[in-house]
């Protein structure tokens, strides 16, 4: 039960990115609001058909014994860190006519930007292009903005999530 075993399947294609120790996300699916921190133990050097998958398992301290065993799970690996990556809050991008943009305070103003976005996780996604490190972008009141629109910025503070851990 401490730790819990978690085994799931990633594709192919990430078989390089995938290594022994690397840090995997549990969101815990059935434990709302809970997410679980492990580390990859075993990577399956074969790939299985049909889908062309990998059997992955790792170890996720369980020290509540919240996760039980047949539990459903959704794992997030850690393929790649970029340490300068401009990430923003989910709710900022505006989808429209197959491009996204986001409004970016500048000069206490409203200014509408495309973006080009990379890697999404729960809640965040990484700007590519269009938006540069340390600017203010807006999350809220989107669809009250206009080019040149005063605004009054506020910082919002945004917290990791929960772990299982103590």
């Amino acid at each position: 039960m401490n730790p819990q075993r978690a085994s799931f399947q990633v594709p192919e294609r990430f078989a390089r990115s995938l290594s022994l120790g690397q840090a995997g996300h549990v969101p815990g699916a059935a434990i709302a609001g809970r997410d679980f921190i492990g580390q990859v133990d075993f990577v399956d050097p074969i790939v299985q058909l049909p889908g062309r998958t990998i059997l992955v398992k790792a170890r996720v301290p369980n020290p509540a014994r919240l996760l039980q065993p047949g539990m459903f799970i959704e794992a997030h690996l850690v393929t790649a860190v970029r340490p300068k990556a401009i990430v923003i809050p989910e709710e900022a991008v505006v989808p429209a006519e197959g491009t996204n943009a986001v409004w970016v305070v500048v000069e206490g103003k409203a200014n509408r930007r495309q973006v080009e976005l990379g890697v999404r996780t729960p809640g965040f996604v990484e700007v590519t292009k269009g938006v540069n490190a340390g600017e203010q972008v807006v999350v809220g009141g989107l669809e009250l903005l206009a080019p040149g629109a005063p605004v009054m910025p506020r910082v919002v503070e945004r917290k990791p999530p929960t772990t299982g851990q103590p």
